[in-house]
C-alpha cells in the first residue's frame, strides 16, 4: 500500500524508517519531510495543515491510508475533512478527530473528561481575563509551588511552573490579559502542584480496542538537572525503570481502560494514538495531561522497540481488530539524545552544515529539524537530531548514544549529558 506521514520531525523520520521495514507498503510519502526522510521515503513540500494540498497529494499518489504526526493537523480536523470529502472518506486516517483532539487542544476539557470519568488527575480550576481576580484567589488557596497551563496548543512550551505566589500572579496576568502564549494562553488552568516523578504511557486505539504500546520517559528542561526553560524535549528512555508490573497494572486499570471507556460513553470516535503523560506518586499513577499522538522524543525509543510491523498494526487499527493483533516488543532498553541548536529553545540560527552523520556505528539518528541544501545537511530546527541506541538496560543504550555523538558536529549544538540522571 501508499502511505502518507503528515509532519516533518523526529518522530514522522521514525515512523518513516520502521515502515520502510514493512513488505506491506509499496511508496512511502513523507510531508513536508526533511532531510533524513528524503533518504527513505519521498518528501513531499506541503502544510499538513493545508487540508487541499493534501488531499491533491493523496489523490495524486493513489494513497491508501494517512499517519498523521503532529497535533495541529489533528486540533484542525483533518480527519473530519476526510471523513466528509467523498473521494476521501474510504481512506484511513491514523489520528483522531476533532472533537477528540480537544483532549490536546483544550487543557480544560482534558481536565472536565477526567474528572467525569473518575481518572486520577491533579485538582484545578480555569479562568479567563474577565475571572482574573478569582485566579489571584485561588493561588491563594494552593502551596508553592504553581502550575499555570495555557488552555491551548502552545507547541510544548505553555505550561509554567513557580515557586513565588507573587510571580504566579504576575505570570497569569501576563497570560491572559498580555497574550503570552497567544491565543493559546486566553483561557488558563491553575492546577495543584504534584511531587513525584514523570512518565509516558502510550496507547494505540481503534475506537474498540486497544494496545498499549512501550513506555517512556522524556526530559522537557534545556538545561542539565531539569534546570532552565522547558523545552520540545531533550532526550528519551524506554521502558522506564520504576514503572514495575504492579504500577502499570495500576495504570491499566484506573486509567487507560477508563479513558478508551469514557470515549464511547461519550460518544467521542478516537482512532490513533492516546499519550498519557503521567506522575507517580506515592507509587499511585495520576494523569498530568492527554496528547492525541505520539510524543517526540518518546517515540524515537518507542518504534524502535516495536518488533511488529508497523504497517500491520496500522491496518488492524483501521480494520478495527487490534483486539486479535499481538503485539511483540524488544526487552532490550532505548534511550535518545537530542542535539539541538544553539540558543534554542529561545532564538538560534539555522543552515549550519552537520558532519559526521556517516561515522555513526551501532546507533540510529532520526532526523527532526534538518534540510537538504546543495546536497549537504544543514540545520532548520531548533531540535535538529535525536541519536537513539539500544542496550540491556538504559545506561549501556545511554553511553552507546553519546559514543556516538562524539562523530557529530554542527556550530553551536548542544546536548544534555545526563539523560537518566534522576533513575
Amino acid at each position: 500500500m501508499n502511505i502518507l506521514i503528515l509532519g516533518s520531525g523526529g518522530r514522522e523520520c521514525a515512523f518513516a524508517w520502521k515502515l520502510a521495514q514493512s513488505n506491506k507498503v509499496n511508496k512511502l510519502f513523507i510531508a513536508p519531510g526533511n532531510a533524513g526522510t528524503h533518504n527513505i521515503g519521498t518528501n513531499i513540500s506541503i502544510n499538513p495543515n493545508d487540508f487541499e494540498a493534501v488531499k491533491k497529494v493523496v489523490l495524486k499518489q493513489e494513497i491508501q491510508m494517512v499517519i498523521v504526526g503532529p497535533e495541529d493537523p489533528l486540533v484542525n480536523g483533518i480527519h473530519d475533512f476526510f471523513l466528509a470529502d467523498n473521494a476521501l472518506k474510504s481512506i484511513p486516517v491514523i489520528g483522531p478527530q476533532k472533537h477528540a483532539a480537544q483532549l490536546e487542544g483544550s487543557k480544560e476539557f482534558a481536565k472536565e473528561f477526567m474528572y467525569r470519568h473518575n481518572i486520577p488527575t491533579a485538582k484545578y480550576e480555569s479562568f479567563t481575563s474577565k475571572s482574573l481576580e478569582k485566579g489571584f484567589q485561588f493561588l491563594e488557596t494552593l502551596d508553592a509551588p504553581y502550575v499555570l497551563k495555557a488552555d491551548g496548543l502552545a507547541a510544548g512550551k505553555g505550561v509554567l511552573i513557580l515557586n513565588d505566589l507573587q510571580e504566579a500572579k504576575h505570570e497569569l496576568k501576563e497570560m491572559l490579559t498580555n497574550k503570552k502564549f497567544g491565543e493559546a494562553s486566553s483561557k488558563v488552568v491553575i492546577e495543584e502542584f504534584l511531587d513525584g516523578i514523570e512518565m509516558s504511557t502510550f496507547v494505540l486505539t481503534d475506537s474498540e480496542n486497544y494496545v498499549v504500546l512501550p513506555n517512556a520517559k522524556d526530559y522537557k528542561r534545556i538545561g542539565e538537572g531539569d534546570k532552565g526553560l522547558n523545552t520540545g524535549g531533550m532526550g528519551a528512555i524506554s521502558p522506564v525503570p520504576f514503572a514495575d508490573k504492579e504500577f502499570l497494572t495500576k495504570v491499566e486499570e484506573r486509567i487507560i481502560k477508563p479513558t478508551i471507556a469514557g470515549f464511547k460513553k461519550d460518544n467521542i470516535p478516537y482512532v490513533g494514538f492516546v499519550f498519557i503523560g503521567l506522575i507517580k506518586v506515592n507509587n499511585e499513577p495520576l494523569v498530568i495531561e492527554y496528547n492525541v499522538r505520539m510524543g517526540d522524543p518518546e517515540t524515537e525509543v518507542v518504534i524502535p522497540r516495536i518488533k511488529s510491523d508497523l504497517a500491520d498494526l496500522f491496518i488492524a487499527t483501521a480494520e478495527k481488530r487490534l483486539d486479535k493483533f499481538n503485539l511483540e516488543i524488544d526487552e532490550r532498553s532505548a534511550t535518545t539524545v537530542m542535539l539541538v541548536s544553539g540558543g534554542y529553545p529561545e532564538a538560534y540560527e539555522k543552515g549550519k552544515e552537520i558532519s559526521g552523520l556517516d561515522q555513526v556505528k551501532g546507533s540510529i539518528v532520526f532526523q527532526a529539524g534538518t534540510d537538504l541544501k546543495d546536497d549537504k545537511i544543514v540545520t532548520s530546527g531548533g531540535r535538529v537530531l535525536a541519536v537513539t541506541s539500544y542496550g540491556n538496560n538504559f545506561k549501556e543504550a545511554l553511553n552507546q548514544s553519546y559514543q556516538n555523538i562524539k562523530s557529530i558536529k554542527f556550530d553551536k549544538m548542544n546536548f544534555r549529558k545526563d539523560i537518566g540522571f534522576d533513575l
